[in-house]
Formats: structure tokens, C-alpha cells, sequence
């Protein structure tokens, strides 16, 4: 964990890469928020822009791409960053390595892993015991991808080789490169990937692996204790675009979003979509589980990266998140 620690600590002096979603100056009427990649597994954050529905709640937000947990969480720690929204392994490392004002999770919105496993030939009948002694790019050691990924493989007794020195936004240019016998990837690069021949999806990393708490929404306690208005717009919005994508076709969404992914089609959104769909990827309620982040921890752990446990209550609020559920879903 140390290790993990000192390279949140390195990304403080790393300017992430901006994404903004609104054109806007910053006169207080608009949330930084800092994520830890761009896809369609975050579908509901977009599709909250797309349908105004931050605007309604009277701010505007300014979307950055991390390129990775630490960085994301370096920005927030910096003050670059209002907001944080990655996987909360980040909160617990931050929490345990003593910062002063370390960020608390006030709202999850993805609750599986949303990789798709990819090889370099169609596999119809697929079993996670065929990757015993493969080469796997499978993100960055101490990332929740990783650990999610590990600790499936170890449950089904198989012992992957894992490339770990590859950055985490070159991971799919070094598999297509030829790389590695497999390939975690996100929607819509996986769908893509099959598509163009480049390889082939052979299994949902999500749904072989169960629930897990894996992207949420954080930031410093002192931030959520003068923007309650704010944290609250945020997830009101979330949690009203987590019901309409549930509640709509993939199609009809996929027009709202598509124009948030640059050389992706509106068919390889909808696709992705569906793909998501199918694993429950979203979750209603954005308030964290304590069984959820239990089963977190466990993972962790076997990871080898957890010096010790933490209490729930010690990163996680989630008052506001449940609030806001049941307002939303009482309509």
C-alpha cells in the first residue's frame, strides 16, 4: 500500500488531461470533477449533462479524465479537482495514509466491474480456467479493476501472469500491438476492438466476479460540508439519469450521449449500453453498502494491499444518497 501511497502522492505534480463537458467560467456556479477515465460505463453522468439535469439543480460541471485512481485523487487532494469519482480504494489508501482532510465517498454509481475480458480469438465456450500461465493485461496493480480481476481468478484456483508496466491509458494500444494473450477493456473500446478484428470479446468481468462498490462519487469533508447544495444537485441529478437509462432503450439514450465519445458511433454506444444493462452495472440507490465495501475490503486484502481495515463510517457518508432515492423514486 505504501507503494500506492507514494504514487498519489507523485501524481500531485501531474496535470491531468481536461475534458470539459460544459463551456463555462468558474464564477461558483460550476463543480470540477476529476474521473478516473472516459466511457460508457459512466453512462448516467452524461446523460445527466445531455438532459440538462444539472442545470436544474444551478450549476454546470467540468469534466477531466485522470487516466487513473491516483491521479484522480491527487487532483482532489490538490485542489484541482471539487470532486473525485473513481474507485474508492483510493479514499481507503488516502484515509490510511493519514491526510489531514481525506475525501469521503458520498455516492456510488457503478456496483460491478465494467471490463469485458478480450482474446485474440473467438472463445464460444469459454472458462476463466483457460487463462492458467496466460499473459494478461488486467490495469494497475492496486486499482480496483486489478484486484476485482485477481481476486476472481484466485476464486476460480487459476494463477495468471499479469503485465503490470503498462500505463493504464496504453493498455489496449500494447494488446493490439501484440501484447499480452488478453486484455481487460471498457465499453464501447471492447465492442470496437470485435468489431474491427482486433479481438474478441470472451467474457464479462462483471459478471463472473459478483458486486463490488467500483466507481464513486468523493471529496474532501471540508468541500461536502460548505457545498451541501451542490452534493445534493449532483446526486439528484445521477440518481434521475440511473433511473431514465433503466427506464428507456439503450437506443434512445444512446442519442443523448454519443456526442460525449469522439470517433465512436451511435450503434457502438448503444451496444455498450446493453452491455451494461445486462450486468446491472448501475445502481439505483447511490448510497454505499457496508456489505458492499466489506466484500471491498476483502479484496483488497487478498490483494496484499490493505494494511489494515476501515470503518465504514470513517469514508463513507450516506445520508444524503438515500435521501435522495427515495425522493427520486417515490415519483
Amino acid at each position: 500500500m505504501k507503494k500506492i501511497i507514494t504514487a498519489i502522492l507523485a501524481s500531485l505534480m501531474v496535470l491531468a488531461i481536461p475534458f470539459t463537458l460544459a463551456s463555462c467560467k468558474n464564477d461558483g456556479k460550476v463543480i470540477k470533477i476529476n474521473e478516473v477515465t472516459h466511457s460508457v460505463f459512466y453512462a448516467p453522468l452524461y446523460l445527466a449533462d445531455a438532459l440538462g439535469y444539472f442545470k436544474d439543480e444551478g450549476f454546470e460541471i467540468e469534466l477531466v479524465n485522470g487516466g487513473g485512481a491516483d491521479k484522480t485523487m491527487a487532483a482532489v487532494l490538490a485542489g484541482e479537482a471539487d470532486i473525485g469519482f473513481c474507485g474508492p480504494e483510493a479514499v481507503v489508501y488516502t484515509y490510511l495514509g493519514g491526510s489531514g482532510d481525506a475525501p469521503k465517498v458520498f455516492g456510488q454509481l457503478t456496483n460491478k466491474d465494467g471490463s469485458f475480458l478480450v482474446g485474440r480469438k473467438p472463445e464460444p465456450n469459454f472458462d476463466w480456467s483457460s487463462l492458467e500461465g496466460k499473459d494478461i493485461i488486467a490495469g494497475r496493480p492496486g486499482g480496483v479493476p486489478f484486484m476485482t480481476f485477481d481476486y476472481l481468478l484466485k476464486s476460480k484456483g487459476v494463477t495468471a501472469k499479469y503485465r503490470t508496466d503498462i500505463d493504464f491509458n496504453m493498455t489496449t494500444a500494447a494488446f493490439k500491438g501484440g501484447t499480452g494473450d488478453y486484455c481487460t477493456m471498457f465499453e464501447p473500446v471492447a465492442s470496437d476492438f470485435q468489431k474491427s478484428g482486433d479481438g474478441y470479446i470472451v467474457g464479462s468481468v462483471g459478471a463472473a466476479a459478483g458486486e463490488v462498490p467500483y466507481t464513486c462519487f468523493m471529496a474532501k469533508k471540508t468541500y461536502i460540508d460548505k457545498n451541501a447544495d451542490k452534493i445534493e444537485g449532483l446526486l439528484r441529478a445521477v440518481t434521475k439519469a440511473v433511473k431514465y437509462v433503466y427506464s428507456n432503450t439503450s437506443e434512445d439514450v444512446a442519442g443523448y450521449i454519443t456526442k460525449y465519445f469522439a470517433n465512436t458511433t451511435q450503434d457502438s454506444v448503444k451496444t455498450s449500453l446493453d452491455s451494461y444493462k445486462s450486468i446491472n452495472a448501475w445502481v439505483e440507490n447511490m448510497a454505499m453498502k457496508e456489505s458492499a465495501f466489506n466484500r471491498l475490503q476483502d479484496i483488497i486484502e487478498a490483494a496484499g494491499e490493505l494494511e489494515k481495515r476501515v470503518n465504514f463510517s470513517d469514508i463513507v457518508l450516506t445520508e444524503t444518497a438515500d435521501k435522495i432515492y427515495k425522493e427520486v423514486y417515490a415519483k
